[in-house]
């Protein structure tokens, strides 16, 4: 069994949101954190309430009384402040022994968002001081009247998948959820802002299920197709429905490409957040805005959801989370596995989860096998082919892309990127900000990007 030295505070923190959240539908609060966070560090309850600035007796007989009830709730047994420990280290190896039982078969393509019951989600950590995952965090704010969630990170490395976490649990909640993928939209749509609104009211609509009535609402030369739009909400949508409403917009850089109905559309989705200071009847309204770049071209993002609600930016693994991944794949090839997948791929999800998958689906134990991957991996032989072919044929349709990629490549320190070129780099994912300068995301980029994009930008 692992002992407490080889357990982190984080893994530990993350073992037990799950355990509670299993047991209770709910997390720790950020005082419950700290007080756990100082009794795993075996402070005093004296020494914690010192830095919480509360009393000794509330944090004993309240906070502390509180926390051990809910892990013996979700344990089955007794857990106090001298056993908790012990409990949670014994119970969190039994686990993962359950875990080392997944098959082969049961392993899940890294192509496709990560299952809700998946063993192979990592969360992502916000505050790492208190040990808050990104996931809690999200499923805290959505419980907020007028919330808006925005997630924003390259393609790849998770969005869809959080989204996905954070609407089960709306479901949870009994809420009402709309959910539109600005990829699937015809661009027929995209014509005027009122045809684009009239659209999105009947798809509101008819994913709710209701009548058809947006005629009765829909005043666009008079009032406008904005009003028309908010008062379809306001005098029908939210009277037919006693929970509130969660609207998740995913792929939304797709507006971003048409100016007058982004700044249109998104700048009625921050009025109607607004709305709610005025009106109960729109603090129904949840949002959750998915999207790859802070890069708005020219969107007035005074007038628009960007700059309120809760920001969440999804970064790379960190070692630690690629070593628990390797855990749960049932790998131990070497002991320097883990550097080795983050010297070839960063901590990249996809990538890093695209390698694992392989490794376990071939039931490869030995070091050759590893090295064998990683030799081939930046050439068209290796496993990343096929995205990486799909990269260079977008930087081929694109000179100046290209040409600005492989500077980058070739000496980052130099290089003054051009917004839209910056925007249209890091979206793809290919690169990362080191303080103000971009560098290429990963050394797979540098090595694949260098060898098949230097003779066809120079010649």
């Amino acid at each position: 069994m692992n002992s407490e030295a080889e357990v982190s505070w984080l893994e530990i923190r993350q073992f037990v949101d799950e355990i509670l959240f299993q047991s209770t539908q709910k997390y720790l609060n950020d005082v419950e954190i700290a007080v756990f966070k100082g009794c795993w560090e075996g402070k005093k309850y004296e020494d914690i309430a010192i830095a919480l600035n509360l009393s000794s007796k509330y944090i004993q007989n309240d906070l502390g009384a509180k926390l051990w009830h809910k892990l013996t709730e979700a344990l089955g047994y007794q857990v106090s402040k001298s056993n908790f420990r012990q409990s949670l280290l014994r119970e969190r190896e039994k686990r993962k022994s359950v875990l080392r039982t997944i098959s082969v078969n049961q392993l899940e393509s890294p192509h496709y968002p990560v299952p809700l019951d998946s063993h192979f989600y990592i969360e992502r950590y916000g505050n790492e001081s208190l040990g808050r995952t990104l996931e809690s965090l999200c499923y805290e704010v959505i419980k907020q009247p007028a919330a808006i969630i925005r997630i924003k990170a390259p393609r790849q490395m998770g969005k869809t998948s959080l989204l996905d976490r954070i609407l089960a649990q709306a479901h949870n909640y009994n809420y009402q959820i709309v959910r539109l993928n600005f990829q699937d939209v015809d661009k027929i749509k995209f014509e005027s802002l009122n045809t684009f609104l009239y659209w999105f009211c009947v798809y509101v609509n008819r994913e709710l299920n209701f009548a058809e009535c947006i005629d009765d609402f829909w005043r666009e030369s008079t009032i406008g197709s904005k009003i028309s739009c908010k008062s379809f909400f306001q005098g029908y949508l939210f009277k037919q429905i006693d929970t509130p409403l969660v609207l998740a917009c995913d792929e939304l850089d797709v507006l971003f490409g048409y100016p007058e109905i982004a700044q249109g559309f998104l700048g009625l989705l921050r009025s109607c957040i607004e709305e709610a200071n005025n009106r109960d009847i729109w603090k129904q309204l949840r949002l959750v805005l998915v999207y790859c770049t802070e890069n708005y071209g020219l969107l007035d993002i005074n007038h628009s959801p960007f700059n309120v609600g809760q920001s969440i930016e999804l970064t790379e693994f960190t070692p630690a989370q690629v070593e628990e991944l390797v855990r749960r794949h049932q790998l131990n090839l070497v002991d320097d596995l883990v550097s080795q997948l983050m010297a070839i791929a960063g901590g990249h999800p996809y990538l890093i989860r695209l390698l694992l998958y392989h490794l376990a689906q071939s039931n490869s134990h030995n070091s050759a096998d590893l090295q064998k991957i990683l030799r081939d991996a930046p050439t068209d032989a290796g496993i990343y082919s096929q995205h990486l072919r799909r990269h260079l044929g977008i930087l081929r349709e694109n000179k100046k892309l290209a040409s600005v990629f492989i500077q980058i490549i070739n000496q980052p320190e130099v290089v003054k990127l051009d917004p839209l070129i910056g925007y249209q780099l890091y979206s793809m994912g290919l690169i990362k900000w080191q303080g103000n300068r971009a560098i290429p995301r990963c050394e797979l980029y540098s090595q694949y990007f260098r060898e098949h994009l230097s003779q066809y930008v120079y010649e």
